[in-house]
């Protein structure tokens, strides 16, 4: 919803601007410098990059026209659905986990959250790591590959990001390149009335404005934001890993949950009396409602 207002913002006060100047808005419709630009750039987008980056390029840019995956709900909702299934293990063993991490769509737990089941990149990186505490994977040998794991899929989140970004990077060079195409047709149009030349030169300037246009007031903030999108997946796996492993080095179920409570991002990092209430309810979780705090409510709750 930003990324929409901020693009009304960039585009408004650039035609405002021009328009308070007296400029004439026909002038900057010049479809075939849009052509020349936008072609070159997709061009130059479908030579650099594999078909599977190019997609990811799409659905990131898609995303960014919505809002962000990763609210305190989100992390609320997930923290609770681990520390149901982490109790369990608690009790009954971490072989009891084994139908659930199987088959995540029928798990009794893991199915009351349906975001965690829809997210495949979520739901695999747990039931593949809890796979492997199954099997008996030691804390520490685990903990060294999720980091691996966290590296090599950041490693490919960033990369639509950074093919978007050398896009824009090559898009003002694109402007002057049809800039340089109108300058051509301007010198064949000489000896012409005054006002044929004047009105090529100002088509062949325009693409040199829409190419800087286009890479810091559209394409280049769209890769910004796509980086931060990426940025929050890492920092979303991170704060499962720091849960799964407290639990496996022998911290109690509500303990993981709060040293993972910890590691997530401030803005949307929940209080230590949401995630209580939250785990606590038998339900989905929500947040809690602020209520005076007495002895009771004040103390560490125990697993």
């Amino acid at each position: 919803m930003f990324a929409i207002i901020g693009i009304i913002v960039v585009f408004g006060c650039i035609v405002a601007g021009y328009l308070m100047e007296h400029g004439n808005l026909r002038v900057l419709i010049q479809p075939a410098e849009l052509i020349i630009i936008g072609g070159a750039a997709l061009g130059t987008l479908l030579i650099s990059n594999p078909l599977h980056t190019i997609k990811k390029i799409a659905s990131g840019v898609a995303g960014v026209f919505g809002g962000s995956k990763f609210s305190k709900q989100t992390y609320l909702d997930a923290l609770k659905t681990m520390y149901d299934l982490l109790n369990r293990a608690r009790k009954d063993g971490l072989m009891a986990l084994e139908a659930d991490v199987e088959e995540p769509e029928k798990s009794a737990v893991l199915s009351k959250n349906p975001t965690f089941v829809k997210n495949h990149h979520l739901r695999d990186f747990v039931c593949d790591s809890l796979r492997m505490a199954i099997t008996g994977f030691d804390a520490f040998d685990l903990d060294q590959m999720l980091e691996l794991d966290l590296e090599v899929h950041h490693n490919e989140a960033t990369q639509p990001t950074v093919a978007l970004s050398t896009v824009a990077d090559a898009l003002p060079g694109l402007g002057i390149v049809a800039a340089v195409l109108g300058v051509v047709i301007t010198m064949g149009a000489l000896g012409g009335p005054p006002e044929e030349i004047g009105h090529k030169v100002a088509a062949a300037l325009v693409g040199t404005f829409l190419g800087v246009l286009l890479c810091y007031g559209f394409v280049g903030p769209i890769a910004a934001n796509m980086t931060k999108a990426a940025e929050e997946e890492h920092a979303f796996l991170y704060v499962m890993r720091v849960l799964i492993v407290s639990f496996l080095k022998g911290t109690a179920p509500i303990m993981a949950v709060e040293v993972a409570r910890r590691a997530v991002p401030g803005h949307v990092r929940p209080s230590f009396k949401e995630l209580e209430q939250a785990c606590r309810s038998k339900g989905s979780a929500a947040p809690a409602v602020e209520t005076p705090e007495t002895p009771e409510t004040a103390a560490t709750v125990s697993s």
